[in-house]
């Protein structure tokens, strides 16, 4: 595992010493800190065990700065009941690296949290405002951050890039994604983009910026400095998301769009438009969310036969709109388990394979057709190999 980069030749994805990677797994609030909300710890070994057996290779270690629970490892210690903005936590600093090189060790890339937005202001699950270390009854450094993500209060912003230094001197070492901040508000964008242009002095590793709540744009984050973003669910990504046009890795995340939500249906329309889908997960027993963390590791799999720097999403070639074709082979979902594709790229019919989402089994095909049903009843993907006779796709 090489440090990530943006790909080069086709920036829908990042570049692992030259290979086009493709990012999906399942993510949960209490990766990194213990919750009083959700007292008795948090099984972190167990959690990576069951991830592997999704096939899954990512996870965002959230934090929290303040929650409507006591939260612990904080990030700065306390001077008896105060908080002392000047002194970090070792604890917290020690638990972010352990967590990151064992994810690492265990073959997953991690995105490192840096803020939280729902650790400033009442979003309907409580108010963890009067828990916040920069609330001024909470410090001993005379800190009022009632604008504490916004740029407002110089002496904030200075304490907060200290904080960074301190994140990227504890991790940076290691090939992580940075993430500024979840769901701060739309008024803190430019708070978010001036972190994003302060963490790129500091650090090579790709910067990301996920959806505002509330009031929350994607064009924000289409025109912002990140590397990668996360876009809520306007545009339609809850249903058939749109295709990714490379100008940033979309990491599209169910979190920003539903909460808890999605189904094995979006996540292959996701990963058949350039997108890399990300789950938040209670890691409850719903049979929809098994669907759909087994979906993810069927795409994960599939991805690593492909070669995907050679691959781009081509709706038009088959009559669902869903598959990602090129150099690379063809890949299309069809809901119905039936369509047409258009092979017309190719100068002879390739050979094919169908996989059943449902069941996860791989059945061989022969020859493609242009009109194509599976042997198997549900929505379905067809894999096209590609051919040595294959014709560039158009980008």
């Amino acid at each position: 595992m090489a440090p990530l980069r943006v790909h080069p030749d086709n920036p829908r994805y990042f570049s692992d010493a030259g290979r086009a990677i493709y990012l999906t797994g399942s993510h949960h609030w209490d990766v990194l800190l213990d919750n009083g909300e959700r007292p008795g710890g948090f099984d972190f070994e167990g959690y990576l065990d069951r991830l592997a057996s999704w096939g899954h290779n990512f996870i965002r270690l959230w934090t929290h700065e303040a929650w409507t629970h006591e939260v612990n490892p904080t990030i700065y210690l306390r001077t008896g009941p105060r908080f002392d903005l000047s002194r970090f936590n070792p604890e917290y600093f020690e638990r972010l690296r352990a967590r990151v090189v064992r994810a690492r060790e265990r073959g997953f890339y991690v995105a490192v949290m840096l803020f939280n937005g729902w650790s400033i202001h009442d979003n309907g699950e409580g108010n963890p405002w009067p828990r916040h270390p920069f609330n001024r009854t909470n410090n001993v450094n005379g800190i009022d951050g009632a604008d504490v993500h916004t740029l407002r209060v110089p002496a904030i912003t200075r304490l907060q890039e200290t904080y960074v230094r301190k994140v990227v001197e504890t991790v940076g070492d290691l090939d992580v994604l940075w993430e500024i901040s979840n769901e701060s508000p739309g008024e803190s964008r430019d708070w978010q983009y001036h972190l994003i242009r302060y963490l790129k002095t500091l650090s090579p590793h790709p910067v990301g910026m996920t959806s505002c709540f509330p009031r929350g744009r994607n064009e924000d984050l289409l025109r912002s400095p990140a590397d990668w973003i996360s876009p809520n669910h306007r545009g339609g990504y809850k249903r058939s998301p749109p295709l990714a046009d490379g100008s940033k890795v979309v990491l599209l995340d169910t979190d920003h769009l539903w909460g808890i939500g999605g189904d094995r249906a979006w996540v292959w329309k996701s990963f058949l438009a350039g997108h890399h889908p990300i789950y938040m997960d209670p890691l409850d027993d719903d049979p929809e969310r098994e669907d759909a963390r087994r979906a993810m590791g069927q795409t994960r799999h599939l991805a690593e036969r492909l070669d995907l720097a050679r691959m781009v999403p081509s709706p038009d070639l088959c009559s669902s709109g869903h598959c990602l074709a090129g150099e690379g082979g063809m890949v299309v979902y069809l809901p119905r388990g039936r369509g047409k594709i258009d092979l017309s790229a190719y100068h002879r019919e390739g050979e094919a394979e169908w996989l059943d989402p449902g069941s996860g089994a791989i059945i061989p095909a022969g020859r493609a057709a242009r009109r194509v049903r599976a042997p198997f009843r549900g929505d379905a993907v067809l894999y096209l190999r590609a051919s040595p006779t294959l014709r560039a796709i158009s980008s």
